[in-house]
C-alpha cells in the first residue's frame, strides 16, 4: 500500500486511516458507526456538493455540521481567508479582525431593544466555549453544581460528558470512560421540557447549583425544540436561586436566525436572555472558531481582568476570523431565506415520500434545522428520541447515498441545507427520497431473525 499516493477509493481511504488514527476518524460520528458500511473520505466541496476520493460527487445535506451556511468553499469567504494567509497564519498576538468579528457579533444580537450579549470571548471550539463559560458561572456564583439536560450535547469536556443518575434530581454518573465519578457527579442531569424536575432539583440543590446548561434548541439527540416560554422558565427559575442560564447556540446561532434561536424567539415575543452564550461552526465560516458572550460583568471575570483563567495560543486565529467575519457579513436575509426555503422544501418531501411508503415518522423542525423520528408521536426529549425505529434510517440513508446524496451519518443528527443549494440541487434530493423511504419500509431490526 502506497504511503504517500492518496487513496483512490473509500475503503482504501479508511483503512489506510485505521492503521494510523484511532478507528480511522478524528470525531467519532465520521465512523459511520451507526448507520454501517464505509466511511466517505472527502477531497473537495463546492456549493452544495461534496467530492470523495473516487471522484463521486455527492449533494451534501452534512454542510460541515453547520458551518456551511452559505455553501461549501464560497468564493467571498475562501478570498478573506487567503488574504488572511497572505499576511501571515498565526502571530500570538491581537489583531483587528478579532475586534471587527466581535463587534459584527454583538451587533447581529440586537433584536428590538434587546440585546443578547455585551462582550465576547473568541475560543477555538464549541467545547473549550462550554467548559469556558461554566467556569465562568462557577467563579461568579461561587458554586460548584451544573445543570443540564438528557440528549443534549455540549462537548466532550469531563463534567458534560455525565449520565443520568437512578433519579430526577440524583447528581450525575460517568458518561465515558475517563470521567471521574466525582465530576460526574457535579453535574444534575434532567429529562428536557420537564419544568417539574427542575423545579425538583433546585429545591434539593438550589444554593449549589451555579447553572443551567441548555442547547437554545436541542439539535443533537435529533431536534429537541423547546416546549412555548421553556427558555424563559429557565431563565426565571435560575435566576430566582442565584444561578446563571448558559444558553448553548454553537448549532444554532446564526443558524437559524441572523440572531440565532434567541433571536427567532425575540422575534415571535419572548423576553428572556441569558446570561452566557457560546457560540460555534457558522461564527468560524467551516475554521476552527468559537466564542463565549454575556453581560458585561461576566465576562469581565475572565483574565486578565479577572480571576476566571482561559488562554489558548490560537484563540482568535487571523484566518478563522477572516472566515467568519465574511460568513457573517454575506449571510443577509435573503440568505436565511433561501436555506429557510430549500429546508422546508427537503423536509415536506421526505414527509411524503415516507407517508406513501407508510413509514410511522415525525419531522421535527428548528427553523430550517430539522431531523426525522421514526415513530408516530411527537418528540419531546431524549427517551422520546430513543424510543424510535431507528434502524430504520440506516437503509434510508445508504439508500440516499447510493443515490448521490450524501445525509448525516446519524438518526440522531440534524440536517443542514445551505444557500447554495439551488433548485437542481434540491431535485436531487427530491428524486432519491422516494425510494429511500421504500428502503426504510422494507427494513428490519438488527436482531430480527
Amino acid at each position: 500500500m502506497s504511503t504517500t499516493l492518496i487513496p483512490t477509493d473509500n475503503v482504501e481511504a479508511a483503512a489506510r486511516a485505521r492503521a494510523v488514527i484511532p478507528g480511522g476518524v478524528n470525531s467519532p460520528v465520521r465512523a459511520f458507526g451507526s448507520v454501517g458500511g464505509t466511511p466517505l473520505s472527502i477531497v473537495g466541496a463546492r456549493g452544495a456538493y461534496v467530492r470523495d476520493v473516487s471522484g463521486r460527487e455527492y449533494v451534501d445535506l452534512v454542510a460541515s455540521w453547520g458551518p456551511a451556511l452559505l455553501g461549501h468553499a464560497h468564493p467571498g469567504v475562501v478570498a478573506a481567508v487567503q488574504e488572511a494567509a497572505d499576511r501571515g497564519l498565526s502571530f500570538g498576538a491581537s489583531t483587528p479582525g478579532e475586534t471587527l468579528l466581535a463587534e459584527a457579533v454583538i451587533g447581529r444580537l440586537r433584536v428590538g431593544g434587546a440585546s443578547e450579549i455585551e462582550r465576547l470571548r473568541l475560543v477555538s471550539t464549541g467545547t473549550e466555549a462550554t467548559m469556558t463559560a461554566i467556569r465562568i458561572a462557577r467563579g461568579a456564583t461561587q458554586r460548584d453544581l451544573i445543570v443540564k439536560f438528557a440528549g443534549h450535547y455540549h462537548g466532550h469536556s469531563d463534567g458534560l460528558l455525565a449520565e443520568s443518575g437512578s433519579g430526577v434530581a440524583t447528581l450525575g454518573l460517568p458518561g465515558s470512560a475517563g470521567v471521574p465519578a466525582d465530576i460526574a457527579a457535579l453535574t444534575l442531569v434532567l429529562p428536557y421540557n420537564d419544568r417539574a424536575a427542575i423545579e425538583e432539583a433546585f429545591a434539593l440543590h438550589g444554593d449549589r447549583i451555579a447553572a443551567v446548561i441548555t442547547e437554545a434548541a436541542g439539535a443533537n439527540a435529533g431536534i429537541l425544540l423547546p416546549e412555548d416560554g421553556f427558555n424563559a422558565f429557565l431563565a426565571d427559575t435560575a435566576h430566582a436561586h442565584g444561578a446563571l442560564l448558559i444558553s448553548d447556540e454553537v448549532l444554532t446561532g446564526f443558524r437559524v436566525d441572523p440572531a440565532g434561536w434567541w433571536g427567532l424567539e425575540h422575534r415571535a415575543g419572548a423576553s428572556w436572555t441569558p446570561d452566557l452564550v457560546t457560540f460555534g461552526k457558522v461564527i468560524g465560516g467551516g475554521m476552527p472558531l468559537a466564542g463565549i458572550g454575556g453581560r458585561r460583568d461576566l465576562m469581565e471575570l475572565l483574565a486578565p481582568l479577572g480571576p476566571v483563567y482561559q488562554a489558548g495560543t490560537l484563540s482568535g486565529n487571523p484566518l478563522a476570523v477572516a472566515a467568519g467575519l465574511a460568513t457573517l457579513r454575506l449571510a443577509d436575509d435573503a440568505v436565511y431565506a433561501h436555506v429557510d426555503r430549500a429546508a422546508g422544501v427537503v423536509s415536506r418531501a421526505a414527509g411524503e415520500a415516507l407517508d406513501a411508503a407508510g413509514v410511522a415518522h415525525v419531522i421535527t423542525h428548528a427553523g430550517s434545522l430539522f431531523s426525522i423520528a421514526f415513530r408516530d408521536r411527537p418528540v419531546r426529549d431524549y427517551d422520546d428520541a430513543r424510543a424510535q425505529e431507528g434502524w430504520r434510517y440506516r437503509a434510508f440513508f445508504h439508500a440516499m447515498l447510493e443515490a448521490g446524496v450524501s445525509l448525516p451519518p446519524s438518526v440522531f443528527e440534524a440536517w443542514f441545507l445551505t444557500a447554495a443549494h439551488d433548485d437542481e440541487a434540491l431535485e436531487k434530493i427530491l428524486t432519491a427520497l422516494p425510494r429511500a423511504a421504500a428502503a426504510a419500509a422494507s427494513a428490519t431490526p438488527p436482531d430480527a431473525v
